[in-house]
């Protein structure tokens, strides 16, 4: 079968587009040829910065004919239907018609019509066109003198030709001819723009790459990405130096060279004081070069740049012409580095600052601190300043410490700097260096480690592949920080919705969630958040009757308990009613309360997301999260032991077991049955329920005890031994006995078994 080639070559495209685009090149193209009717055996696409190419093999000369039947009137029909029926079908006679019977409704007439297929040159010259003036670019551009008419071609760059050539993989190839905007299909190309400026004629794709390879273009991307890197690392080694790699980068440079030549330059050494990361920042945003190492870590004063010719001069001049660049940017670099390191000329304002957050004006990094809030940056209009951000970050991290096994005054230290970096000279010029400027200039002006180490981490994990924070201090910080961010815009209404998500809150949300679990944390979401929630809108003088609150409310999880505590809290409100202060401060608790519940439920969501990710049954999850389930790592342990269970044959048997104890209650229910509050042991005749009576009195005994010590597994094990008695019990006991008595005894047996494993999991919610 014959192959396809098209090639659609403009100016330079960015770097960025180009894999996306070949990427959806070949699948509207694909898609409308398998749409047409044709198949194909396989297509491979590719880029550079001036062409798109598809290659497209074993594609079918032509589209099968189509046959099909249209039913028409009957044959008694009036004339006028039957002619409108001639005209629909295409047919000038009646007698060009067939007649098909039915039982029930008589004679009636069909066409059978044949859709003839279509050659392939035909599909591709219509579709191609079609293709290119409705290419999904996220910007384009008009050109030329037809740019100013109405319908005119829109393209990324301006497009300079197109290749589009059909033939069998030996012997002659033919153009598929059309034209979009004055420019014509044809078996014409052009290579490097430099090295090999002249026309190219190809008639297949092997003999358009090697032609292309000839006139200095390496069209296969990936190939060009392994040419730049062995080439920079042989460079490298060569000098007894190391590459760093750098994917994101090898990506883009491979995206603005068609011919790649990897070169070397040198910077002074006296750049190297700079921290590593801002000159390879600064290299790399300014020229796409490569930096390389000299002795473990520490950078080299070298670089490597990808040049997309081969000079007659080995490259001397591009070299000379990057190194001037990198100097003045290095040079800038240095002086942001030294400038963030002097006091700043602006002190004696910021004494106010400094003494509100208990500052030491004599260390810079405590100097950018205060001017932070001096200057009364926005954080959100809605949420505050960055001062007032930091206070209560700060006063969350103090809460929390203790929790997370930190020292709170190195927590608290660190979270009044965790911002502090912001107004420097270097992160103002690289926003991305946030948090590791502020974790070196902490280390300069001698702060404890872990306070340096969690000015950095705080803003950990920012991605699946980012690590977690580890040390107590980053952790506190870390949670603070993002629980202060989801309250706040939470308290504005301001959730992420669909897809839409501007503040990045599901990834602070799945922060706190791997910070917990990977850390194996115990910690009370709902009381955390509520006290995060108190940051935000309530008084210092109040704050410390609400924690109390807080701590009845979040902390206690025993039924009993929780009652016992519903209690204190109501007598407390009332009490409180007397003032009217004290009542808008309970009308502000209940606030916080509805907030925080609301951003538990949102907690809930982005772990069933992290636990399936994990591999989890998203039906367990659901069967062990309740509305009020704000230990997390406790949800994931339960999960853990749940799956355990069910894995083994005792395990399903009690699955479907409680299932069918748990139907037969709810059909009772809904009938309105009559339920014993107790089971009463004069009421009970059977030997097996007589069992089942020993063995939940056992079971619950022991899962009660294990849930009390966190130790599912064995609840799950003591819930286990339930399966005998309980398929037993359903096998020779009639629970509706004919005697009321025994038949709400028997139901309430029946509701001692779903309360028994209800202490683990909702087993209604388990498929199976």
């Amino acid at each position: 079968m014959p192959d396809l080639l098209l090639e659609l070559r403009s100016e330079e495209v960015p770097a960025r587009m180009q894999r996306k685009a070949a990427g959806d090149l070949r699948k509207l193209v694909t898609d409308g040829l398998v749409e047409a009717g044709l198949t194909y055996e396989g297509c491979q696409e590719y880029w550079t910065p001036r062409r798109l190419t598809l290659d497209i093999r074993g594609l079918t000369a032509r589209s099968k004919d189509v046959h099909e039947e249209r039913k028409g009137p009957s044959t008694k029909a009036p004339e006028q239907a039957i002619q409108g029926f001639l005209r629909s079908a295409g047919l000038s006679d009646i007698s060009q018609a067939h007649v098909h019977s039915d039982p029930k409704k008589g004679d009636f007439y069909v066409a059978h019509m044949v859709k003839p297929g279509r050659s392939a040159e035909e599909i591709v010259a219509e579709l191609v066109p079609s293709v290119i003036r409705n290419f999904p670019w996220p910007k384009s551009m008009r050109w030329g003198k037809a740019s100013s008419k109405p319908g005119a071609l829109r393209w990324v760059r301006p497009l300079q030709s197109i290749v589009c050539v059909f033939g069998p993989e030996n012997g002659e190839t033919a153009i598929i001819d059309f034209e979009i905007d004055g420019i014509r299909s044809g078996n014409v190309t052009y290579g490097h723009r430099f090295h090999a400026p002249d026309a190219i004629t190809v008639r297949r794709f092997d003999d358009y790459v090697s032609k292309l390879e000839a006139a200095k273009v390496v069209l296969d991307g990936e190939r060009r990405k392994r040419i730049i890197a062995a080439d920079a690392n042989q460079l490298a080694f060569a000098r007894g130096l190391e590459l760093v790699e750098d994917e994101a980068l090898l990506e883009e440079v491979s995206g603005l060279v068609e011919w790649p030549v990897v070169l070397m330059g040198e910077f002074e050494k006296e750049y190297l004081e700079i921290p590593g990361e801002v000159i390879r920042l600064t290299i790399r945003a300014n020229q796409k070069c490569f930096v390389v190492r000299s002795d473990g870590e520490k950078l080299s004063n070298h670089f490597l740049l990808t040049s997309n010719i081969e000079a007659r001069d080995g490259g001397k001049e591009i070299i000379h012409g990057n190194g001037k660049v990198v100097r003045a940017r290095l040079s800038d670099a240095l002086y942001f580095w030294k400038t963030d390191q002097a006091d700043l000329p602006d002190l004696a304002l910021l004494t106010p600052s400094a003494e509100k957050f208990g500052l030491d004006l004599k260390k810079p990094l405590d100097q950018r601190m205060a001017r932070l809030d001096h200057l009364n940056v926005t954080f959100h209009a809605k949420i505050g300043t960055q001062g007032e951000r930091v206070a209560r970050i700060a006063a969350l991290a103090e809460e929390i410490a203790p929790i997370v096994g930190a020292d709170p005054a190195l927590a608290r230290r660190a979270a009044l700097l965790a911002k502090a970096d912001l107004p420097t000279e270097i992160v103002g010029e690289f926003p991305e260096l946030q948090g590791v400027m502020g974790h070196k200039y902490a280390l300069l002006q001698g702060e404890d480690p872990s306070v340096a180490a969690a000015i950095e981490d705080h803003y950990k994990p920012q991605g699946p592949s980012d690590r977690a924070p580890t040390d107590p201090v980053s952790i506190a910080v870390a949670l603070a920080d993002k629980l202060d961010t989801l309250v706040g815009f939470w308290a504005i209404d301001e959730k992420p919705t669909g897809s839409k998500d501007p503040f990045a809150l599901r990834r602070a949300a799945l922060g706190v969630i791997r910070i917990i679990i990977e850390n194996g944390l115990r910690l009370s979401l709902f009381s955390t958040a509520f006290v995060a929630a108190v940051g935000h809108e309530i008084d210092e003088d109040e704050k410390r009757e609400i924690r109390e609150d807080v701590a009845i409310k979040g902390l206690v999880r025993e039924p009993g308990l929780r009652a016992h505590a519903s209690r204190i809290l109501a007598a407390r409100e009332k009490e409180r009613d007397h003032e009217e202060s004290d009542l808008q401060s309970a009308v502000g608790t209940f606030h916080l309360e509805v907030t925080s519940a609301d951003l538990l439920s949102f907690f809930h969501d982005r772990l069933k997301v992290y636990l399936r990710d994990q591999g989890a049954r998203h039906d367990l999850i659901d069967a062990v999260i309740s509305e009020e389930s704000d230990d997390l790592l406790q949800i994931v342990r339960r999960v853990e032991a749940l799956e355990k269970l069910l894995e083994t044959e005792d395990g399903k048997n009690l699955l479907a077991g409680t299932k069918r104890a748990a139907n037969i209650l709810a059909a009772e229910e809904k009938k309105g049955t009559r339920i014993a509050d107790s089971v009463e042991a004069a009421f009970l005749n059977d030997p097996a329920e007589k069992a089942l009576n020993e063995a939940l009195n056992q079971a619950e005994s022991k899962a009660a005890q294990a849930i009390q010590n966190e130790d599912f597994s064995t609840a799950m094990v003591a819930l286990g031994a339930l399966r005998e008695p309980i398929d037993s019990f359903f096998e020779k006991v009639l629970v509706n006995d004919q005697d009321e008595a025994v038949r709400a005894n028997r139901l309430a047996l029946l509701a001692r078994v779903r309360a028994a494993t209800n202490q683990v999991a909702d087993f209604s919610k388990i498929a199976g």
